[in-house]
C-alpha cells in the first residue's frame, strides 16, 4: 500500500527545486497531483507527462498563487478536475536579496507577496472544501532562515517568520475539523538556484553544517510525504527542521 493512495494534492510552484521534487514523491506514493507553475511553462508540460507516467493524475496550472483571485480559481479548477483535495502543499517562493540600505520597497512587496500572502490565498481557498470534508493536510514551506535570520535577506525572513506564525494560527483555528497545519523548514539545500554559485563559498556553508553536506530536495520531500500522509495524524502546528543540525 501507497503512503498516499487515493489522495489529490495541490502542489504550488512545482516546476523545479524541491516543489519538483515532492511532486515526485508524492506521485511515486500514489497520490493525485495538481501543481502550479508560473514562468517555467515547459518544465511544467515536462512534469506533468513525467508524473501521468507513474500512472496517477497529474496536471498542472499556470497560475500565480500571490493573486487572491487567481488562487481562489485554482483551488476551484482542481476541486473540479480532481473531485477532492486532500493536501494543500504552499512552496512557491523566490528571493530579492540585499543589505536593508539598498532594499527597494519593490523588492519587499514582491518577496512578502509571493511568499506569504500566497499562503494566505491558497489555504483560505482551500478551507471551505477542507471543512466540508472534515480533513486535510496544509503543508506550508517556510525555512531555517526564517527560524535564525540572514544579513541581506531581511524580506525573505520575514516572509518565511511570518509562515511560521500564520501555520501556527491556522493550526489552532481549524484542529477541530480534522485539518492539519504544519511547516517544513528547509536548511541548504542544493538545487538549480545553488549551482551557480561559487564552489568555494559552497562548500564553507557544508563545512558548517553537521552532517557535512546540502540538503538533496528528495530530503524536503521525504519529509513532505511524511505530513501528507497518515503517518502523521496528530501532529499539528509544527515547524519540521530539514537542515542537516544546521540550527542546532
Amino acid at each position: 500500500m501507497k503512503l498516499l493512495e487515493g489522495k489529490t494534492a495541490l502542489i504550488t510552484g512545482a516546476s523545479k527545486g524541491i516543489g519538483r521534487a515532492i511532486a515526485q514523491r508524492f506521485a511515486e506514493q500514489g497520490a493525485n497531483v495538481a501543481f502550479t507553475y508560473l514562468s517555467s511553462v515547459e518544465k511544467g508540460q515536462a512534469l506533468e507527462k513525467e508524473l501521468s507516467d507513474l500512472g496517477i493524475k497529474a496536471k498542472g496550472y499556470r497560475s500565480d498563487a500571490s493573486d487572491f483571485a487567481a488562487a481562489e480559481q485554482l483551488i476551484n479548477d482542481v476541486v473540479a478536475d480532481f473531485g477532492s483535495l486532500d493536501v494543500l502543499v504552499n512552496n512557491a517562493g523566490i528571493t530579492k536579496d540585499n543589505l536593508l540600505m539598498r532594499m527597494t520597497e519593490q523588492m519587499w512587496d514582491d518577496v512578502i507577496n509571493v511568499n506569504l500572502k500566497s499562503c494566505f490565498n491558497t489555504v483560505k481557498a482551500a478551507t471551505r472544501t477542507f471543512m466540508k470534508q472534515k480533513s486535510g493536510s496544509i503543508i506550508n514551506l517556510t525555512s531555517v532562515v526564517g527560524l535564525k535570520g540572514n544579513a541581506g535577506q531581511a524580506n525573505y525572513a520575514a516572509s518565511k517568520a511570518g509562515i511560521i506564525g500564520f501555520t501556527k494560527s491556522v493550526a489552532l483555528e481549524l484542529g477541530s475539523r480534522n485539518i492539519r497545519s504544519n511547516a517544513i523548514a528547509p536548511g541548504f539545500i542544493e538545487t538549480e538556484m545553488t549551482d551557480v554559485l561559487d564552489e568555494k563559498t559552497v562548500q564553507s556553508w557544508r563545512d558548517a553544517i553537521p552532517l557535512k553536506r546540502g540538503g538533496k530536495p528528495e530530503d524536503v520531500a521525504d519529509c513532505a510525504v511524511y505530513l501528507a500522509s497518515d503517518m502523521s495524524v496528530y501532529m499539528t502546528g509544527q515547524v519540521l527542521q530539514v537542515d542537516g543540525g544546521m540550527l542546532t
